[in-house]
């Protein structure tokens, strides 16, 4: 009875939902998602992945130059752990994780990854083959004198500080930075939709474009150029890109920028050598090139070389050791700037935030007017702090100089007043700092070698207010002290510095574009190609064989016969007009009887070999075809690249190719006979030269076809072989014509072949 009562009393239980613990929100979601997403990507760009083109930095970077200058690590000061400065950050400026942070601190103390360090590492700190650093329980750090020019300043009221995350601490929105960072370290960068990669650059070239812009702002980015000889990486390498290119690119903000690695030759015995790597480019480790390199030799992918070591201690010293001593090191460092990272591109793309807000694109002379106006802005401030502080230390001065021109009565007061303070300050017209630091001197002071010492500090404080005041309302004193600054820095990093010297150097890269490399790089020797009228080719090693001993399958007999090098390409031209090419290393061997030519390349059955030559690109060739017709062709144009061959003289059936004639450099005159024992002879300048095509007509012949043809020299004269001596033609006027007549009957002793040889 008494639950049930108890029950009763009770209040009725509501049947209402419970309030929500955070107002409904009544939006679309894609608006919501909109919103968040921008948020995000705002936090992305301008607090975490692009640097502010003032001080070049990124929050990361300068809350760990912040927090250091905290804990006092200068560079003449002892290092104190990396572990210490690690919790310094993340737990007053930086709340994320200390791996993160700890890889920035390492990065911007590594000498490979950094032109120009800001911390001093005590350690392992990692190396250019890509190992780790040790953990930062182990390694130490403090900052080094760039650094210090990036902070000096700070507590001169240089710049605007913030609230931390928490609101417990104060930080730098940006750093004085009395060092041009962002170019001279460059960085690099992903954030959402936009990226950001500058390359580092020489802090003394970077001086002299200030001091030029400062000089004449309407300068231009080319006259720049001129003093900026492009990046200045770390690892140092060669800069190989074209000037116009570098220009385009720093004119712009965006471009690409060739690098390769430095290499020297070493000389050993007899007449053997090995490439020695010495730089590398930017960014490349070096135990992946090695493995590369190592992977490209085991799968045969660099014939021409033969083994790659790694002699490096404190230097980088790459072995690189070439299989034969015949193979040029150009073309070998060619294949390999081709095909591992011992040659590589920076893109560039000078993407900063102007003021620490809005990213952009800026080309060279507005990243560097940008930093030149940052220090104007820092100059000013820091000289209207000083300003105030000299005023401050006036009015005390001129508190403590009444006090000596009436020391009796001042003590006489502070002796016998209860509150002297007052009783000073109407006494003799004090301020209250005035009054203040009087009653706060000590008595030692009063001697009078004393007061000698603050007139002297009063006068020369009355020197500095008037300069300071001019200074702050005068632009162009403000210039002129920020170019005197600049100055100032080019002495420090100049040429003649081991920091300030230049690393890359500008070179121009070899054009061996056109040249096959696994050609070139084969090895040389002579041989003598025999080719027989069946078809059968085969290549013996050495020239000035004996052809009396050369063998022949029965019922098969000699047929082409040429001497030529394994370097070489050997073309055939066959009775369809198409001309194909063999490698001279491909041949096979002069054991036997060779093999059959149709298995190397794709003649038909019912085509036949015409002619045998050596290719050269800067050599001419007359063809022909039974129908008279025919060209002058160049032989850089005959090579064909596959097997089928290169269709260059055009014939239908029952019409062939009869002809191919290399043509002399000194030759002008051309002589054509027919099958009908008519010869012709003409200006070989009536014969077109073609690429390909059927031709004009070279002679017109009734009843016959085109037999043979012979390029001469008109003053050396014509001549033709009779049986096995050589016949000269001295007077050749009868058989002068224009091309396309039908000719006369050819001297007497002219062989029965209808051939001139």
């Amino acid at each position: 009875m008494l639950n049930k009562t108890v029950m009763s009393k009770r209040a009725p239980k509501s049947t209402r939902p419970p309030e929500p613990p955070h107002p409904v929100i009544d939006q679309p979601f894609a608006e919501i998602l909109s919103e968040k997403y921008l948020s995000y990507a705002l936090s992305t760009i301008m607090s975490r992945s692009l640097p502010d083109v003032r001080d070049g930095l990124k929050p990361v970077h300068r809350r760990l130059l912040y927090a250091m200058d905290q804990l006092r690590l200068r560079p003449d000061l002892a290092p104190k752990k990396c572990a210490r400065v690690v919790g310094d950050v993340i737990g007053k400026y930086h709340p994320h994780g200390d791996l993160s942070v700890y890889d920035a601190l390492v990065r911007l103390a590594q000498d490979f990854s950094v032109r120009y360090p800001l911390i001093d590492g005590q350690g392992n700190f990692g190396n250019i083959d890509g190992d780790n650093a040790a953990a930062m329980r182990y390694t130490e750090a403090r900052l080094t004198d760039v650094a210090l020019l990036l902070l000096d300043g700070l507590d001169e009221d240089a710049v605007d500080f913030r609230a931390n995350y928490d609101g417990s601490e104060r930080e730098p929105i940006v750093l004085p930075a009395a060092f041009p960072n962002l170019l001279a370290n460059g960085a690099s960068g992903i954030a959402v939709g936009m990226a950001t990669n500058i390359p580092p650059h020489n802090v003394a070239e970077l001086c002299e474009a200030m001091l030029m812009i400062l000089d004449d702002p309407k300068v231009s980015v080319k006259d720049l150029l001129k003093v900026v000889k492009g990046p200045d990486f770390p690892t140092g390498g060669l800069l190989v890109e074209p000037k116009e290119n570098i220009r385009a690119a720093y004119e712009t903000g965006r471009g690409s920028m060739r690098l390769r690695a430095r290499w020297e030759q070493e000389e050993l015995k007899q007449g053997q050598y090995q490439i020695i790597v010495t730089e590398i480019p930017y960014q490349v480790q070096k135990s992946k090139l090695i493995e590369k390199i190592a992977e490209l030799i085991n799968n045969r992918k660099l014939p021409m070389l033969d083994d790659v070591r790694d002699e490096s201690a404190e230097d980088i010293r790459l072995v690189l050791v070439p299989k034969s001593r015949n193979v040029a090191p150009e073309l070998l460092m060619e294949a390999l700037f081709r095909q591992t990272d011992l040659e590589t591109r920076f893109a560039l793309n000078m993407n900063m935030l102007e003021d620490g807000r809005v990213p952009r694109v800026m080309n060279l002379k507005e990243a560097l007017q940008h930093w030149l106006e940052h220090q104007k802005v820092v100059l000013v401030r820091r000289s209207m702090h000083r300003l105030e502080k000299v005023k401050h230390r006036l009015e005390v001065l001129a508190g403590y100089l009444i006090v000596y021109l009436n020391i009796d009565k001042v003590i006489k007061i502070i002796r016998e007043e209860d509150e002297p303070k007052p009783r000073l300050m109407k006494t003799f017209k004090l301020s209250d700092v005035q009054a203040e630091a009087i009653l706060n001197m000590r008595l030692r002071s009063l001697r009078k070698l004393e007061e000698m010492e603050l007139k002297r500090e009063h006068d020369d404080l009355s020197q500095e207010q008037d300069a300071l005041e001019k200074l702050i309302g005068s632009e162009s004193r403000q210039w002129t002290r920020i170019k005197k600054q600049v100055g100032e820095l080019q002495k420090t990093f100049g040429p003649d510095t081991a920091l300030g010297k230049r690393r890359t150097k500008s070179a121009t890269a070899p054009t061996l574009e056109a040249v096959n490399l696994e050609e070139a790089l084969m090895e040389k020797e002579p041989v003598t190609i025999i080719c027989s009228a069946k078809g059968w080719i085969r290549a013996m090693k050495g020239h000035g064989l004996n052809h009396a001993e050369f063998k022949y399958k029965d019922g098969d007999r000699e047929g082409f016969i040429l001497e030529a090098q394994t370097t070489d390409k050997i073309l055939l031209f066959a009775t369809n007009g198409r001309f194909y090419t063999i490698g001279g290393d491909k041949l096979p061997p002069g054991r036997g009887f060779g093999e059959p030519v149709r298995l190397m390349i794709d003649l038909p059955n019912d085509a036949d070999i015409l002619s045998m030559l050596v290719h050269d690109p800067e050599s001419r060739l007359l063809v022909g075809s039974s129908s008279g017709h025919g060209f002058v062709v160049k032989g850089a144009d005959v090579l064909a690249q596959t097997k089928s061959g290169k269709q260059i003289l055009n014939v239908t059936a029952p019409e062939e190719a009869t002809l191919c004639r290399v043509i002399g450099a000194d030759h002008d005159m051309v002589a054509t006979i027919g099958s009908n024992r008519k010869m012709l002879i003409y200006k070989l300048e009536e014969v077109p030269e073609m690429a390909r095509g059927k031709g004009v007509i070279l002679q017109r012949i009734k009843d016959g076809s085109l037999a043979d043809a012979k390029t001469f020299n008109s003053k050396q004269g014509l001549t033709f072989r009779s049986g096995a001596k050589e016949v000269q033609v001295n007077d050749i006027k009868p058989w002068l014509g224009n091309r396309a007549g039908a000719g006369k009957l050819p001297p007497n002793g002219f062989p029965k072949s209808g051939r001139f040889s």
